[in-house]
């Protein structure tokens, strides 16, 4: 079985749609486009693989409703466009949705909200909620508020976060280009349409090249750069052209269309990789025999019946180090909860967080999906 193939048995997806889609290149909602994307997604859902749409469009929705035929460059006017717009998205993508008996969210995001540790986990603990009630979430920049300092730069950058934050199996970028070629086809009539690359590969960005189109903000190089944010995760991407017809379903019948950007590594061993590189340590715990043993031979959470003390001052989210009674450091992860809530719950059983917290947001104290062995 191919890689291609193999699409057929993953679990999670995130489909990102771009402007010119959407937007039948600035001419209003394409909303045939949008009712033949939800169908297919709907059929995924049915398949049982869990959807989070990243979604283009409303500052180009919100233009063609105000009447202008030019992207604004006043950051105020950019706002404005897309408050206008994101009314007509989300009522569109909530209308076809309820044909499959399917529940929407909107969720809008800034970079502020993923770059912060405790918002990281709140986001994250969001969209897994959503996703296990079945419903779809409908993600976008929130353009409303964002400023230059904390925006994405586009919605590839956005999904790319999003495929890590929800720790998606695979990326659907849908275009108006049919995947990465070799070479510029605007202006090479020979290039060639690459099937399957790794995403890590340096020689892509100068294949990529060009710029972004007149509505969005993202071309070929940042889609290229998108497939190798995903990857940090294990996340595989499909670049590929968005008017074709059933494109997703082709694609998870494992059809070759558009560009397969590849990992370098498995999910699991990619996320916790990244997790090990990326973040400072925040604080200590020290652990008792037992829960060093459960995390050495086990593979399993830490619970905080396990912790005798906590050093440091740390916040919900963030990277603290695990050690054993005798200073020998044993795991690091990201905790669930603060310095200050971590020493009440300290040798307590699970079923006294409640009790001594007055709310519960996650059973463990490190998830073992955070929790990488030194």
């Amino acid at each position: 079985m191919n890689r291609r193939q193999q699409l057929a048995q993953t679990k999670r997806w995130v489909v990102k749609i771009g402007s010119a889609l959407l937007t039948n290149d600035g001419r209003g909602l394409n909303l045939d486009g949008i009712s033949a994307w939800v169908e297919q997604m709907a059929a995924l859902r049915k398949r049982g693989i869990e959807v989070v749409l990243v979604s283009s469009g409303a500052v180009a929705e919100g233009m063609a409703r105000l009447g202008w035929k030019k992207r604004p460059q006043a950051l105020h006017e950019l706002q404005a466009a897309a408050a206008v717009g994101q009314m007509g998205l989300v009522q569109a993508y909530e209308s076809r949705f309820k044909n499959f008996d399917l529940h929407t969210a909107q969720i809008l995001l800034t970079h502020d909200d993923l770059s912060n540790r405790k918002r990281y986990l709140n986001a994250r603990s969001a969209l897994r909620t959503l996703l296990e009630l079945g419903v779809v979430p409908v993600v976008n920049e929130n353009d409303t508020v964002v400023t230059d300092e904390i925006r994405f730069g586009d919605n590839d950058t956005l999904a790319a976060l999003v495929a890590n934050l929800v720790e998606a199996d695979l990326l659907v970028i849908l275009t108006d280009q049919a995947g990465m070629y070799d070479k510029d086809p605007r202006s090479n009539p020979d290039a060639r349409l690459l099937h399957e690359v790794q995403a890590g590969d340096p020689a892509l960005e100068s294949m990529a090249g060009g710029s972004a189109g007149a509505l969005g903000r993202g071309g070929m190089l940042t889609k290229v750069r998108a497939a190798r944010l995903a990857a940090r995760s294990g996340t595989e991407t499909v670049i590929a052209y968005g008017r074709e017809d059933k494109v997703l379903d082709r694609i998870i019948g494992g059809e070759m269309l558009g560009t397969l950007f590849t990992p370098d590594l498995e999910p699991m061993v990619a996320r916790k990789r990244w997790l090990a590189g990326h973040l400072q340590l925040r604080g200590k715990l020290v652990l008792d025999a037992g829960a060093v043993r459960v995390l050495r031979d086990s593979g399993r959470s830490l619970l905080a019946v396990g912790v005798k003390a906590v050093e440091g001052r740390f916040l919900r989210g963030e990277m603290v180090s695990c050690v054993d009674e005798q200073g020998h450091e044993v795991a690091r992860g990201l905790v669930n909860y603060s310095a200050e809530e971590t020493a009440k719950l300290m040798g307590q059983p699970t079923s006294r967080i409640q009790e001594l917290l007055g709310y519960v947001d996650e059973e463990e104290l490190i998830h073992r999906d955070n929790l990488i062995l030194v």
